[in-house]
């Protein structure tokens, strides 16, 4: 009997380079289910490495394997087309400025998709909610929107397509505990019997103390070194 052939893990980094840590180069893994985060101050080139994992910037060394391809090494239209089976969040949310929040989160299915409007309308609003986006505040535009307000929006447009993998870069900043609590159990998609419904690789300079134990590996550079460590026993 043929053995089953295992599906390749949403994330693999293989030495990646990165400054202001021992050796200069870090290697990690998101596994499937899994939430991992990854904190360094900003000298560290923390900031670069999740734009870097979806091919957005180029690095001279080491890779970043997305479901087993190396995108960095694709085709530019190849790329865009294998980025849809991830969500991205970005560091400053990414947000079309003449656009109101809400056209913003329906633009991946208006240019990505085959669906009529009224069936992008509907997915619209089941979205919105989803990252309980009220209906006010879905009509402004980013720069009329509060942190809080353009955080949820983007979120919201990274899960369009309701990807396995979602890369959240410096998702938490300027958001309170609870806010901060609600985008990470959003971004995690429910739960199954092996973990988290997706996949999640979170980058940033902090980690608010509530969401520790709903992370699952926490990488952290302190004094040049990695450290790794488990999310502690929530029982």
């Amino acid at each position: 009997m043929t053995a089953p052939i295992e599906a390749p893990d949403p994330l693999v980094v293989e030495n990646f380079p990165l400054t202001g840590v021992s050796g200069g180069h870090i290697s990690l893994t998101v596994h499937a289910h899994q939430v991992v985060s990854f904190i360094g101050d900003a000298v560290t080139g923390v900031n670069g490495l999740a734009p870097r994992a979806l091919g957005l910037e180029q690095t001279a060394t080491g890779r970043v394997l997305i479901f087993g391809q190396d995108v960095q090494r694709m085709s530019r239209r190849a790329a865009l087309a294998f980025r849809r089976q991830v969500g991205y969040v970005p560091a400053n949310d990414g947000l079309l400025q003449n656009l109101s929040l809400a056209d913003n989160v329906a633009l991946p299915l208006r240019f990505g998709s085959s669906l009529s409007p009224r069936e992008i309308d509907g997915r619209l609003r089941i979205m919105l909610a989803a990252v309980r986006l009220r209906e006010g505040a879905a009509t402004l535009r980013p720069a009329d929107a509060d942190e809080e307000q353009r955080r949820r929006a983007s979120l919201a447009r990274a899960l369009a397509f309701d990807p396995d993998l979602v890369i959240m870069d410096h998702p938490f900043d300027g958001l309170g505990s609870r806010a901060a609590s609600e985008v990470l159990e959003i971004a995690r998609g429910g739960e199954t019997a092996e973990g988290a419904r997706r996949a999640v690789f979170i980058t940033g300079q902090d980690l608010p103390d509530r969401l520790r134990s709903r992370i699952d590996v926490r990488h952290r550079i302190v004094r040049g070194e990695l450290r790794t460590e488990p999310a502690p026993d929530s029982t």
